[in-house]
């Protein structure tokens, strides 16, 4: 059985590993780049969108996604899976994006699966991976017609 301190210091490093995914939506969306790496271990990765390592890569990236055209985009983590063992922890989440590229308002969502150490008694991403499961204009629907009012009515019926 764990000790009142080890329980404790669970709560906290879950608490600590929630508010860095917070202050990393925060930063990300607010384009404060400077910040935003900081939250990485100096020889930590960005997977996803592409692949880049250590701070001055992570930096010139997320500071060149305007020039891609996404100038705009409000990041909402969610479903927060936690393990942690010692100083690593391996965190798994939901990621609703609704964003503007090239003046045309689009929504994506997928997954994030990050890496972290403690370093200097805070938590810092060795690893950020997202792996988007749609990314569409709002004009075309993100469903692509999978889901109809006629199926949400019947499952929305199965529930009363």
């Amino acid at each position: 059985m764990n000790t009142v301190e080890q329980r404790l210091r669970r709560l906290e490093d879950l608490d600590a590993i929630r508010q860095l995914d917070a202050t990393y939506c925060r930063l990300l969306d607010d384009g404060d780049w400077d910040r935003l790496v900081e939250l990485f271990t100096l020889d930590g990765e960005f997977i996803g969108l592409d692949r880049v390592r250590g701070r001055e890569e992570l930096r010139r990236f997320f500071g060149a996604l305007a020039e891609g055209g996404l100038i705009a985009f409000w990041h909402y983590v969610t479903n927060l899976e936690i393990a942690i063992e010692g100083d690593t922890a391996e965190v798994r989440s939901a990621l609703w994006q609704p964003c503007v590229q090239n003046g045309i308002p689009h929504v994506a969502a997928g997954r994030y699966h990050d890496r972290l150490v403690r370093l200097d008694g805070q938590w810092r991403y060795a690893s950020k991976q997202v792996a988007f499961d749609y990314f569409a204009p709002l004009t075309d629907g993100w469903d692509h017609g999978r889901f109809t009012v006629k199926s949400a009515e019947q499952t929305y019926g199965a529930l009363r």
